[in-house]
């Protein structure tokens, strides 16, 4: 296949012939596993030629992004849609086994279009306990000229124990502009005022309105077809996870899971059927040990989405900078 000639600021992570030898020293197979699991790893292989030989109640937290109930080429993978109790047979098939990797007090979030959010829920709820549905806004495509405009998807959250699961809301909190600033004695109520602007840090909803897709002029682009930002999935490792946990993803993609969850200190496996995508996952990760940061996330706090000429302009509050995450210098052990 001819290579795509893209424009010179163009910043799509691509892999050259003369990368991939070294790439794939890293990339591990299922019979890899099979004779020795360790952290920090991705695996080439159908998911279901390598979860057995994954521990059970090992990780503390699981982010899923299955094939949706579409017709999807995933660059020679092609997934086609069914009717809606097939999906659901579908999504049995592996997501019983997933849920016993998962931690008895560990935390699961699935992601779904409007189309097969239904189903994942029934399912997920008969393995899991789900706790809130989270609905983004993924503003990218082409309107349609006899329906809406499909511009949210939902991302489902789920636990084993409802008594007993990690939350931690304060690092997960975002700072917006407020628009009608309100006054007490003279003095901001619950904001502050500052030469760029009057800005309140707010507690996350389950509505995020904040996430940019990932697009050509960003470092973190890949050519996959259904990549998720680094952003959305920094929202569910920094709430659902301590640094130092172990994070799965076993549709992992382009390899976003496994990228925050190094940038973030927190141990990854993620499991790839294709052998291209692996590649652009493990150079990802390359990159993220020089380069740690996060479009939309800086000093411990959210941002607005378009909104990287604030944060440039606003100085770190102290009580901003008490909750800016601490991020380990851990280098993955498949590029010691």
């Amino acid at each position: 296949m001819a290579e795509k000639i893209r424009a010179e600021r163009n910043r799509t992570l691509t892999v050259s012939e003369s990368e991939i030898p070294g790439l794939e020293r890293f990339i591990f197979s299922a019979n890899d596993i099979k004779n020795e699991f360790v952290d920090d790893c991705v695996i080439n292989a159908d998911l279901f030629d390598c979860l057995d030989s994954i521990p059970d109640e090992y990780f503390n937290l699981i982010i899923i992004d299955p094939p949706y109930n579409l017709d999807k080429d995933f660059h020679g993978k092609k997934f086609s849609s069914m009717k809606s109790d097939a999906y659901e047979e579908y999504l049995r098939s592996w997501f019983y086994k997933v849920c016993d990797k998962l931690a008895t007090n560990g935390t699961l979030y699935m992601c779904g279009d409007w189309k097969c959010t239904s189903s994942m829920q029934r399912v997920i709820e008969e393995k899991l306990t789900v706790i809130n549905r989270i609905t983004w806004q993924r503003e990218k495509g082409r309107g349609a000229k006899s329906n809406w405009k499909n511009a949210m998807e939902d991302i489902w959250f789920a636990v084993k124990n409802p008594k007993d699961y990690y939350f931690d809301v304060e690092s997960v909190k975002m700072r917006r502009k407020v628009i009608a600033p309100y006054k007490v004695d003279g003095k901001p109520k619950d904001w502050e005022e500052t030469e760029s602007g009057n800005f309140r840090i707010t507690y996350p909803s389950n509505f995020w309105d904040d996430i940019s897709i990932p697009f050509w002029s960003m470092p973190e682009n890949t050519d996959h077809p259904t990549q998720k930002p680094e952003k959305l999935y920094a929202k569910l490792v920094l709430a659902s996870s301590k640094p130092g946990d172990k994070i799965f993803d076993p549709f992992l993609g382009s390899g976003t899971a496994a990228v925050v969850a190094n940038k973030l200190g927190r141990k990854y496996c993620g499991v790839e059927i294709n052998r291209e995508y692996c590649l652009w996952a493990v150079k990802r990760l390359i990159n993220s040990i020089s380069d740690n940061t996060i479009q939309g996330y800086a000093n411990g706090i959210f941002w607005e989405r378009n909104s990287l000429g604030d944060q440039k302009k606003q100085q770190v509050t102290p009580k901003a900078t008490e909750k800016k995450v601490k991020y380990i210098d851990v280098t993955p052990t498949l590029f010691d």
